[in-house]
């Protein structure tokens, strides 16, 4: 054992900062995913909104700000009237709102930047911890044996992640009438629209392009690690090394295909109130419901492959400087198990989100 006096197999750890920073980092990461998506901060415009009611000018001084602005309000009859006093008050109203506006307003990216930034040292900190254990000699049989159950656990508790989506997902296209019933009953125009799942003004991916593209892709990577893996038992650390390095650049092309080209191509992101409008269809009945339940599905999944991308990265920096042995290698079986299981979850949303809408459609 690494430590004096030990007298059994069991690794007590010891103290660490990084559950406490990590945490602080998923705080930044939540409240700045938020920030990116909708913003927290008022915008400043509606500090001068009741004294510039011209709509135009406005947006003129908005876009131009600092003296634009005051030049707007010498120009309102409402804020001349007020006093000096009140005067400073709005300005200072609208400099505090702005102040805020240019940090948490919709798209400033400077809170989730911070915490991407505490999570990759709180990344790199604690998995350089657990190395620095590994080759103290702390992770014995028994060690070793919990660290797999661990991560046993851990994809469990994903695959029940995944679960909940797909539930939604089955929800709407199988019970969508009866939903339709339940939540919009009396007015039938919203009924007719929830007749058919997809909605019927949905374009659908077809799956056979770039969503079978992409699952090649996938596919391919899950072999590629296993070679990897098989290499490394086989003491053929350069086959090993190959392996990795074609399974991070497999992983890194699917990422581009399906954030850069495919999702780009989606005219359901958003929805398209206007164009439901235009052709009588409710409101309760556009894209955004299909486009919310395909997002949130495939777009974790997306992101479950930039994480596993990362850690096999980890992994093929680890085998090029002689992290691993043919004996002694968990962080990559453990890269292995994550990486095969995001490509069983792809088979069912490949299946299940991208053909089997595509085919009811036909």
């Amino acid at each position: 054992m690494a430590h004096a006096g030990v007298r059994h197999d069991y690794h007590l750890v010891d103290p660490s900062p990084w559950p406490l920073v990590g945490s602080i980092a998923a705080l930044f990461l939540t409240i700045g995913g938020v920030v990116l998506m909708r913003g927290l901060a008022a915008d400043p415009a509606t500090v001068l909104d009741a004294h510039i009611t011209n709509a135009d000018a406005l947006a003129e001084a908005m876009a131009a700000g600092g003296d634009a602005v005051l030049q707007a309000l010498r120009g309102s009859q409402s804020y001349l009237a007020l006093s000096p006093g009140e005067q400073a008050h709005v300005l200072a109203d609208y400099e505090t709102a702005s102040a805020w506006w240019a940090v948490l307003g919709p798209g400033k990216p400077y809170v989730f930047g911070i915490g991407a930034v505490i999570m990759t040292f709180t990344c790199i900190g604690w998995w350089g911890d657990v190395i620095k254990e590994s080759r103290a000699g702390d992770h014995t049989p028994v060690v070793d044996i919990g660290l797999r159950y661990g991560m046993i656990l851990f994809i469990a508790s994903e695959v029940m992640f995944f679960v909940a989506w797909f539930w939604v997902f089955f929800e709407l296209a199988i019970f969508h009438d009866n939903r339709a019933a339940w939540t919009i009953a009396g007015d039938p125009a919203a009924m007719t629209a929830w007749a058919n799942w997809p909605p019927p003004h949905v374009e659908t991916f077809d799956p056979f392009q770039l969503p079978l593209l992409n699952t090649l892709i996938l596919l391919l990577s899950g072999t590629t690690v296993t070679w990897a893996h098989h290499a490394l038992q086989q003491n053929d650390r350069k086959g090993a090394t190959f392996g990795l390095l074609l399974t991070v650049l497999l992983g890194s092309l699917f990422s581009y295909v399906q954030f850069a080209i495919e999702y780009p191509e989606a005219g359901f992101h958003f929805g398209n109130q206007m164009a439901d409008a235009a052709r009588g269809i409710p409101a309760i009945a556009d894209a955004n419901v299909y486009g919310a339940s395909f997002f949130m599905a495939t777009g974790f999944h997306g992101a479950h492959v930039v994480i596993g991308t990362i850690f096999l990265a980890v992994c093929l920096i680890r085998m090029i400087s002689g992290g691993f042995t043919p004996n002694k290698h968990f962080g990559l079986e453990a890269a292995a198990w994550y990486w095969h299981f995001v490509d069983v979850v792809w088979l069912f949303l490949f299946t299940f989100v991208y053909v089997t809408p595509y085919l009811t459609m036909q």
